[in-house]
């Protein structure tokens, strides 16, 4: 389970950079987040350990982008800013500070 974790996380990261920063539209950040939740659904093994930090993020990151609608995602500078921390924790494979507030569980 880790190892779906961090492949997922990379590639979270670079969906949600790639959006923030206008290169990917909306439409595949969203079609990644189904995507992500089909092969979660697949993983039989595993999902009773306990949690990483990273893991947390990432599943923090990715309820955040598919519960918040595309303009608050990229006009709400709180959200935004708590974006920014959660990528930055998930591209430095975990040696950034986990954020505080974050309280990522497994769908």
């Amino acid at each position: 389970m880790s190892h779906f974790v961090h492949r997922k996380s990379k590639q979270l990261a670079y969906y949600v950079r790639g959006f923030l920063q206008h290169k990917i539209p909306y439409s595949e950040l969203d079609l990644f987040f189904w995507d992500t939740m089909e092969e979660w659904a697949q993983i039989k093994k595993g999902k009773n350990l306990p949690y990483e930090n990273t893991e947390q993020v990432f599943w923090h990151l990715l309820h955040q982008v598919h519960y918040w609608p595309k303009k608050a995602l990229t006009e709400d500078l709180y959200l935004r800013g708590e974006l920014e921390t959660c990528l930055c924790c998930l591209e430095s494979d975990g040696d950034y500070p986990m954020p505080l507030d974050c309280i990522g569980i497994r769908p």
